[in-house]
């Protein structure tokens, strides 16, 4: 595997497409299915190297980006739950010096003293399922799980039947309060509960299950449609924080936990104020010592500020609050036959190697392949079919293959040939100089590269076709009935004429062909920022594609200057390639995909079927600065300048990293340098701090 310091632009943006599909894919295993595929240390591993490329190239985060995304949609089983406060996830912490880095950080954003104190409770992190408890004045009346952040499920009348969850609070609390914490199975009780599961089974009974480990347990008895399957089995609860409340209950996340006690929620006794990076890691060596004799699954700790104001301030990043981190235990090895080597290609049509093996138990959770990354990693380590091979889990690099065991080689076994022509279409797989990503030249002839955009283009995050999987989108695609995007929307005109029927075809019949049509139907207008996206242009995520559309604002806008920064000597060029995260990798291959004819022959049919509204912010419309283009420079006094630039991006406003004519505002702070006399060279409006804040409505 390519260390990250090393990857090319390229290399990172084919690789942050693939984090986030496949961090995607066991998102909605973990949360929906509560049928994880791959161990939490494997998760967090794809997850570190999705946020080290991010942390390197800030211009390739996209939309869909995993750092922005929170669990996994609410299935359709379930009442959807609108979390009024978003139940976040955490970021993660792997080492010491990523501790150190967490305090450091903060201490920084605060503007505060190197050696500043700043006191934290930390807490075991349970391996369960989240929850948010709704109360009104006093009453329980709505449970809901985590969802994707944003919307839960309803599971109010299964957490009814858990004792440790008070139907009445005791003493006084606010008229309005979500109670936040991991509802979780202990483990002798789990174990209980798999052994009684396979006495029946032993005995002919249909209908049981034996769970992999107690988080699956608890997370599918939780999510059972008759609650009293969920009495049945013995789930705890242990509150943790809270999301609505109407009135304020302590000035510290350590007097909210005292305040839950006294209302008759169980906080975890182990939990502990520390004042330093020192006290957190031995907190965390004490907690990892106790780990194997506690009650119950634990895979890590977890550290918060303690002062509610500090947490005001901090505030958070995409999925994830700036106040608190998850410091994770770290993970094993597993030995393994890898039985042969896949070669999988991509929608940009990069071939990548994957090793299928022999399920191996880590964890409690099956393993059956992992990637090889490339060419060059996989000749470097010399794996072969029929090797046996060392499985890593371990917390700073994606879940690998370390190499084989060279004792337990088959005598017979030859080193893996490398493909010089792609596997789905026979065209010749090409590798650059300098890069070492071998690619199919096939482009849209290649049926792999074109099921894939298709795919895309469908997907959750662009059209958001209901009823339209990968294997309808395969099959549509080899008999022909959908080639192009701009097929989907002529379907049902189609359909029964130069087509069969849908309702006639394996799999379909008349109510699903209907349900089909009516999902293309809802689907004829879309925003510009998810048509963008939809497109499957390479190094173009949510996140980029949400910068084109609010700079653009229209796609004829679009469309008339990407045909303009075809010339590299133009304004629209210059334009492009200035657009804060965009740069000239970037711009090239908007430029390019623009500007090729096939492309643009897509374009025109695919618009002539759907309307592209202009893209209308969705951060703070009603803003004073929303849409508009700030600069910070020098040093402000009563936030850090992280604390101001994150604060202008919750108003709607684009931070820019530099001064333009397309500049709306310099906040100038002491200590100014040439961004304050560039932007009285161009006339753009200066401001002080004073003057910000007034303008945002932030005096303080």
């Amino acid at each position: 595997m390519i260390p990250v310091e090393k990857l090319t632009l390229e290399q990172a943006a084919e690789e942050l497409e693939r984090l986030a599909a496949e961090i995607a894919k066991h998102n909605a295993l973990y949360y929906q299915k509560d049928a994880p595929a791959i161990s939490d240390a494997e998760y967090d591993a794809l997850f570190r190297r999705n946020q080290q490329i991010e942390a390197k190239y800030p211009e390739l985060i996209r939309e869909d980006s995993p750092s922005n995304q929170v669990g996994a949609a609410p299935a359709s089983a379930f009442a959807k739950v609108t979390h009024i406060r978003p139940m976040l996830s955490l970021a993660n912490a792997f080492d010491k010096e990523d501790v150190s880095d967490f305090v450091g950080r903060i201490r920084r954003f605060l503007g505060l003293a190197a050696d500043a104190p700043v006191d934290f409770v930390a807490e075991p992190k349970i391996d369960g399922l989240s929850a948010s408890l709704r109360y009104e004045n006093g009453r329980f009346v709505q449970g809901a799980t985590r969802g994707d952040g944003a919307v839960g499920e309803d599971i109010t009348a299964n957490l009814r039947t858990l004792p440790s969850i008070p139907d009445r609070l005791t003493g006084d609390a606010p008229a309005v309060m979500e109670v936040r914490g991991e509802v979780y199975m202990r483990k002798d009780e789990f174990l209980a509960m798999n052994e009684a599961a396979q006495k029946r089974i032993e005995q002919g009974e249909k209908g049981e299950k034996i769970f992999a480990n107690p988080r699956n347990a608890a997370a599918g008895s939780l999510r059972q449609l008759d609650p009293s399957i969920t009495a049945k089995r013995k789930l705890h609860f242990f509150a943790y924080g809270w999301g609505e409340l109407s009135d304020p209950v302590s000035d510290t996340q350590s007097g909210f936990l005292r305040q839950l006690k006294e209302w008759g929620f169980t906080a975890n006794p182990l939990s502990r104020l520390c004042r330093s990076a020192d006290e957190l890691l031995a907190y965390h060596a004490e907690i990892a010592e106790q780990r194997a004799s506690l009650p119950y699954d634990i895979d890590g700790v977890v550290y918060k500020v303690d002062r509610l104001d500090l947490q005001q301030r901090l505030g958070m990043v995409s999925r994830a609050p700036r106040w608190a981190i998850a410091h994770k235990f770290p993970a094993e090895q597993a030995q393994t036959v890898l039985e042969r080597i896949e070669i999988q290609v991509g929608r940009t049509g990069a071939l990548t190697p994957v090793a299928i093996l022999t399920p191996v138990n880590v964890g409690g959770v099956m393993v059956s392949r992992a990637t090889l990354h490339n060419e060059d990693e996989l000749a470097r380590k010399d794996v072969r079919a029929g090797d046996t091979v060392i499985l890593q889990r371990a917390g700073d690099v994606i879940p690998q293959i370390l190499g084989a065991v060279p004792e337990k080689r088959p005598k017979d076994s030859k080193p893996f040939v490398y493909p010089t022509t792609c596997p789905a279409c026979g065209s010749d797989a090409v590798r650059t100089e300098g890069e070492v990503i071998r690619r199919c030249v096939g482009g849209l002839t290649c049926p792999a590269q074109a099921v894939e955009r298709l795919k895309h283009f469908v997907s959750r995050d662009a059209f958001d076709i209901e009823g339209l999987g990968e294997k309808s989108m395969q099959a549509f695609f080899e008999d022909g009935t959908v080639k192009s995007p701009a097929d989907l929307f002529t379907l049902k005109q189609r359909d029964g004429e130069s087509l069969t029927p849908l309702r006639n075809r394996d799999g379909w019949g008349a109510v699903s062909a209907r349900k089909l049509f009516d999902a293309i139907e809802q689907r004829r207008t879309i925003p510009l920022d998810r048509f963008i996206y939809a497109l499957g242009i390479r190094q173009v995520g949510q996140a980029t594609a949400k910068l084109l559309a609010r700079h653009y604002g229209s796609y004829a806008a679009l469309k008339a200057a990407m045909a303009a920064a075809q010339d590299a000597e133009s304004d629209a060029y210059r334009d492009l390639v200035n657009i804060d995260q965009i740069g000239p990798s970037v711009a090239s291959d908007l430029i390019a995909f623009f500007g090729e004819d096939h492309n643009i022959a897509t374009l025109e049919a695919l618009t002539g079927q759907v309307e592209v509204q202009d893209y209308v912010s969705r951060v703070v419309s009603d803003s004073p600065v929303a849409g508009k283009t700030v600069v910070f420079t020098g040093t402000l006094v009563r936030m850090t300048r992280d604390e101001a630039k994150a604060r202008a991006e919750t108003l709607g406003a684009k931070v820019a990293g530099s001064v333009s004519k397309k500049t709306d505002y310099v906040v100038v702070g002491a200590d100014a340098g040439s961004k304050a006399k560039k932007a009285e060279e161009l006339g753009v409006e200066m401001l002080d701090e004073d003057g910000w804040l007034a303008l945002i409505g932030d005096v303080r």
